[in-house]
């Protein structure tokens, strides 16, 4: 398959692969509501969910933003339900709005600072319809907001080096400050992004304009042939090849359509497998269209070698050659190489 490294590249370097998903959804609503069903469940979600922003998903952008004195900025909460109360900068995406622009508008109203956004540092999920988009970048100008500039964004904002001993809105905030301070110091390193002898750290990953209609989770997944040690990537022969895809179900975990599309595909019993992290996020909205929706792409590492597996679905494995076996090797054995997937409650 000559496009197989091609497509591989574009998801290592975040770029999209043009596909028309829905087309090559190996594992629909429609199909895992006519599997429960069989099964005898009543089904959760109607097939023809579609996800609209701000009426059946909620997507949410949080701002790691940490100076050269590794203090953070944060804002003073203004709601009534928080006032006085601590947190990142944050807020709902509005209709029509990239991931990007969504979390640099956040910064300039709760903060009054201009940010380049650089990279996706998280992605957090509650189910499969709501989605925080956690970010990093750099303060490339304005005016710090002061209590006399307070507002119904916020009422100040301010660089804070131990957020611990600000009376916090929530402390759900605290895990994605650390991946965010742990990134900062990693990714400042001469030769991080690179170096065999340094953690793997992921480069500047931002989403990828590209529409979706519904959500989808695409997975890249990888296993070793014991024979010849080659790295083998998963592939669908369903309508077309292309990486195994599944619709995200609004009412069940990530980590439960996840487990139920990895049944399709290799029945009953699993063999051991673990979610590296993502690669990269697809998005793009246009005021008007349902285009809402959005492709996490995933990269899931097997450990047993491939003669060891077996497959029920209508998939194959592929051998990847080198060089990008063994880049995608260096990132498979490095944990800060991926975007972490956190399942919340």
């Amino acid at each position: 398959m000559p496009a197989l490294g091609e497509k591989v590249r574009r998801l290592l370097e975040a770029k999209d692969l043009g596909d028309i998903t829905t087309e090559l959804c190996d594992f629909s609503l429609k199909e895992q509501n006519a599997t429960a069903e069989a099964q005898g469940v009543q089904p959760s979600s109607a097939s023809d969910f579609m996800p609209i922003l701000g009426q059946t998903v909620t997507y949410i952008v949080a701002c790691v933003l940490i100076n050269e004195h590794d203090e953070l900025l944060m804002i003073e909460e203004a709601k009534q339900s928080c006032a006085g109360k601590w947190y990142l900068p944050a807020g709902r995406m509005e209709r029509g709005e990239s991931i990007t622009e969504a979390a640099a508008r956040e910064v300039f109203e709760e903060t009054g600072l201009n940010a380049e956004i650089t990279t996706l540092l998280a992605v957090e999920a509650a189910g499969g319809s709501w989605f925080r988009f956690v970010m990093t970048g750099r303060i490339t100008g304005g005016r710090l907001k002061t209590p006399a500039d307070a507002d119904a964004e916020s009422i100040q904002a301010r660089w804070v080096l131990n957020p611990q001993e600000m009376p916090l809105r929530a402390n759900d905030i605290l895990n994605i400050i650390d991946i965010g301070r742990a990134y900062h110091k990693g990714a400042r390193k001469p030769g991080a992004l690179e170096s065999a002898s340094e953690p793997l750290w992921h480069g500047s990953i931002l989403p990828t304009r590209f529409p979706h209609r519904r959500n989808y989770l695409r997975v890249l997944a990888v296993a070793r042939k014991r024979a010849s040690n080659s790295m083998n990537i998963l592939i669908s022969e369903k309508n077309a090849h292309h990486f195994p895809t599944v619709e995200l179900h609004p009412n069940r975990s990530l980590h439960s359509t996840l487990r139920k599309f990895m049944i399709e595909i290799f029945g009953a019993e699993l063999p051991q497998h673990k979610p590296h992290g993502l690669l990269s996020v697809e998005h793009c909205a246009s005021e008007g269209e349902n285009t809402d929706g959005i492709c996490l792409n995933l990269l899931v590492a097997f450990r047993p070698p491939i003669e060891q597996i077996s497959l029920i679905g209508k998939c194959i494995w592929q051998e990847l050659a080198a060089p990008l076996d063994e880049r995608l090797g260096r990132i498979v054995s490095s944990k800060q190489s991926s975007i972490p997937l956190n399942v919340v409650r």
